[in-house]
């Protein structure tokens, strides 16, 4: 799956992409499919096992796609966070 991009920068990330489309689109049917498929093999049907199977590669196909988009973002967030508590760390200085 070349034509899914892996490698992302915060700003390229927070942009709307293709993988976001598959991801709004997957999203759902890999819920659908593991709830089915979870009521389903609980009655023991077969195909509710088929489903629940097909909902997992659903589910790991949407994190593989959209969690490096997600962690970009994250860690940009992380570094800001962190920038804004050491400055916030200078300007207050607590002493017991």
């Amino acid at each position: 799956m070349g034509w899914i991009r892996r490698n992302w920068t915060a700003a390229e990330a927070d942009e709307w992409t293709k993988e976001d489309v598959l991801a709004i689109i997957i999203s759902p049917l890999a819920y659908v499919t593991l709830t089915l498929g979870v009521a389903l093999s609980l009655l023991l049907r077969r195909e509710g096992f088929v489903t629940l199977g097909i909902g997992i590669v659903l589910t790991a196909l949407l994190h593989w796609i959209i969690d490096p988009k997600l962690k970009a973002i994250s860690e940009e967030y992380e570094r800001k966070q962190k920038e804004y508590l050491q400055q916030l760390e200078k300007t207050v200085r607590w002493e017991a």
